[in-house]
């Protein structure tokens, strides 16, 4: 049996790929306009709660600043990014992968098991026994695949001027157009760090091992 599924190693892959174009094309973005507010408006520097730095060029798509090249490129990831994330989700339920994999029993919630897990992390103990995953790894699998992907296209949506007509309500249920970009922005960086961390594990863990499972599928 393999230990990662074809559904699993596509998403993962392409996903990486649009992921990547939607951060350095959103880093132009926020080039154009560095202040973040709450609520249905802001403008003015006193108004924001944050002033974002300018990123370097060579973090950005395009390679220099332009707003509207930086959207077109936003745009055009954000769709596949969305219907890959759909589809990872009907395959995970269609497999049983979130159910036998993702789902965290009782048990782990204790907090003995979860200074456990904490603990061998630190030694850099990643063992899971017969479990595909830790509970740790459970947990933040489960938040970033349930909260943090879906976030980056519900709050995507309510920004996108041509979608509001539609989705007015949506933007209404995050409290206002710019608190929908400030999400926005908070989730994109939640998961870039959730990106630098996974990358670090995997380094620390076996990387060569761990890419080639991802490509070819591995075995349980």
């Amino acid at each position: 049996m393999k230990k990662h599924a074809l559904s699993t190693r596509l998403w993962h892959w392409i996903n990486l790929f649009f992921l990547v174009i939607l951060f350095m094309s959103g880093l132009t973005i926020s080039n154009a306009h560095r202040r973040l507010y709450w609520g249905d408006w802001g403008f003015a520097a006193e108004q924001a709660w944050l002033v974002v730095p300018r990123f370097p060029d060579w973090m950005t798509i395009p390679g220099y600043y332009s707003l509207a090249v930086a959207r077109d490129w936003h745009n055009l990831a954000a769709w596949p990014f969305a219907l890959m994330l759909l589809f990872m989700w009907v395959a995970m339920l269609v497999n049983k992968h979130f159910v036998r994999d993702l789902v965290t029993s009782r048990t782990e919630w204790k907090p003995s098991a979860i200074w456990h897990d904490i603990v061998e992390h630190a030694k850099l103990n990643f063992d899971h026994g017969d479990q595909k995953y830790n509970f740790l790894q459970k947990l933040t699998y489960g938040i970033v695949l349930g909260v943090f992907l879906p976030m980056m296209v519900f709050t995507g949506i309510s920004i996108s001027p041509g979608m509001e007509p539609t989705f007015g309500w949506l933007v209404d249920l995050l409290g206002g157009r710019q608190s929908a970009r400030s999400l926005h922005f908070i989730f994109a960086f939640l998961l870039f760090g959730f990106f630098v961390l996974h990358v670090v594990l995997v380094l620390l863990a076996e990387p060569y091992r761990q890419i080639r499972d991802m490509i070819t599928g591995g075995q349980q």
